[in-house]
């Protein structure tokens, strides 16, 4: 066993962030205008488990001095998490975590006024909890939206306005942003709402990250010219390692996995240079035994269930018409039509399924046809077919 971090932490030391700093030098400049009233926005891309989260908090540590910055993953609101995706939940859930930033730093946040403001409009407020002493509203279903996106989305900068002397300017990162995928009709209006308020505030950044290949729709219903933000949305792709930074990486942190030349190959393939991926095989290798390409595909295919784990999470809560689209596409991509064909339905009625999975990164659609996004949940399929001679719809 090795001492790498585990592939699901997301709270790296600095020790153990690795081989992003071109990335994180260029992300501070761009961010450092927010101090001279120049606030940019950045929308930060890569695929599941490339490490976006993690960058995002080294980001958050080494601007934390000037700025205040605010780290809001809208996986964790309380309405992604029961299934009941909205607006308001949404907003409840950017203004808890602003609040609670904020108090943290020592900053002035208009507790008064915001009481007042409770008080003059109609907000329907279902109850208050308290968050480290701290009363936080949790907003009922009445709550009038229109006038809590206004609330929300203008309270950053009042916070800065009050609080001058003590930061250049607010940056907020929101995280897990591809969720809003699930407000559905929705979604395309949440974003211009957002765009007509954040484009004029001159000393407050906003960085939306979500795991998004180059290939997902919402990256263009955001950032491309006819997106919500036009050309104003900068756009940074964080890609996997390359080859020989993975090899740097492991010959540093674990000079004891002994590679040959076609096993280290083997080893980079299997694992794509995605960070988490190469975390966790590593973790699970022997230490001091020569690993040639078999001796990794023997590894791999015994070790798939704790690599694959966090997909077989995902996988278990599919609908079966959606696991089902995943299996046909086992052998190879197909059109749509060649899916629909599969079932003995129309194409649209597949709308859902396909979006859904899109949504959730296990497919896509490249030159018209789909394909499973996921190589490791491919090949934990197929090695549950050929050990068991059925595929695992159901988990007992």
């Amino acid at each position: 066993m090795t001492d790498l971090p585990w592939g699901n932490n997301q709270n790296l030391t600095d020790e153990e962030f690795y081989n992003r700093e071109s990335e994180l030098i260029n992300i501070k400049n761009i961010l450092h205008s927010t101090g001279q009233g120049h606030a940019p926005d950045l929308l930060l891309t890569g695929i599941r488990g490339v490490g976006k989260t993690v960058f995002l908090k080294k980001l958050k540590r080494e601007l934390d001095g000037e700025y205040l910055v605010v780290y809001i993953d809208f996986s964790k609101s309380k309405c992604y998490q029961k299934n009941q995706m909205s607006i308001i939940g949404l907003m409840g859930h950017f203004f808890k975590e602003l609040i609670l930033e904020s108090k943290n730093k020592g900053l002035n946040t208009l507790d008064k006024q915001i009481e007042k403001y409770f008080k003059s409009n109609d907000f329907k407020i279902r109850e208050f909890i308290r968050l480290d002493k701290i009363p936080i509203p949790i907003f009922s279903k009445e709550t009038n939206e229109e006038k809590l996106i206004d609330f929300a989305l203008n309270l950053p900068e009042k916070i800065y306005d009050e609080n001058q002397d003590k930061i250049k300017g607010v940056l907020i990162f929101i995280d897990e942003f591809q969720i809003i995928k699930e407000l559905n009709n929705y979604k395309e209006s949440f974003l211009w709402k957002i765009r007509s308020y954040i484009q004029n505030q001159r000393n407050i950044a906003y960085i939306f990250s979500g795991s998004m290949s180059l290939q997902d729709k919402l990256i263009s219903e955001i950032a491309s010219q006819n997106g919500a933000f036009g050309g104003r949305m900068i756009s940074i792709n964080i890609n996997p390692f390359e080859k020989e930074t993975v090899r740097n990486y492991l010959s540093k942190k674990t000079p004891y996995i002994q590679f040959t030349d076609d096993g280290f190959d083997r080893f980079y393939k299997f694992t794509s240079g995605v960070p988490s991926y190469v975390n966790i095989f590593a973790s699970l290798l022997p230490i001091n035994e020569q690993l040639d390409d078999d001796a990794i595909k023997m590894y791999f295919d015994k070790k798939i269930q704790a690599i694959s784990s966090h997909l077989i999470n995902i996988w278990a809560r599919l609908s079966f018409r959606e696991q089902t689209i995943i299996i046909t596409l086992l052998e190879k991509p197909l059109r749509r039509i060649d899916i629909a064909n599969e079932f003995g339905i129309s194409t649209g009625s597949l709308s859902n399924y396909l979006n859904n999975l899109q949504n959730q990164g296990l497919i896509s659609l490249n030159n018209g046809l789909y394909e499973i996004a996921e190589p490791i949940l491919k090949r934990w399929l197929e090695l549950e077919f050929k050990e068991k001679g059925i595929y695992p719809y159901r988990n007992i």
